[in-house]
C-alpha cells in the first residue's frame, strides 16, 4: 500500500512511483529507507546513478527521483510525469 504522507512511508516501496526494481536503483545510491531522501538533489542522485552503473538512464529516472524526494519532503502524492517538465527546464 502506497503512502498518502511522508511519515506513513516505512518502506521505499510505500512511496508513490517507487516499485522493487526502483528500489534496486536506491540501494545503488545507498538509500534503504524513504527518510534518507528528505534534503537529497534529485539531479546529483540521477547522476551518481549513472555513473555508479556506467550507462546512461532515461529521463523518467530523474523525473521519479524529483517526484520521490519531493513527497518525502512533504508534496503530495503526485505521479512522477507531473515533473517532467521540471526537469526539462533546469537541465535544459
Amino acid at each position: 500500500m502506497k503512502a498518502k504522507k511522508a511519515s506513513e512511508a516505512l518502506t521505499l516501496e510505500q512511496i508513490p512511483n517507487i516499485g522493487k526494481a526502483f528500489v534496486k536503483d536506491l540501494n545503488l545510491l545507498g538509500i534503504t529507507k524513504p527518510q534518507q531522501l528528505a534534503g537529497k538533489d534529485p539531479i546529483a542522485l540521477y547522476r551518481k546513478l549513472e555513473k555508479i552503473t556506467g550507462q546512461r538512464h532515461d529521463p523518467c529516472v530523474c523525473d521519479t527521483l524529483m517526484a520521490a524526494v519531493d513527497f518525502m519532503e512533504g508534496g503530495k502524492p503526485v505521479p512522477w510525469w507531473d515533473f517532467t517538465a521540471k526537469r526539462k527546464k533546469i537541465l535544459e
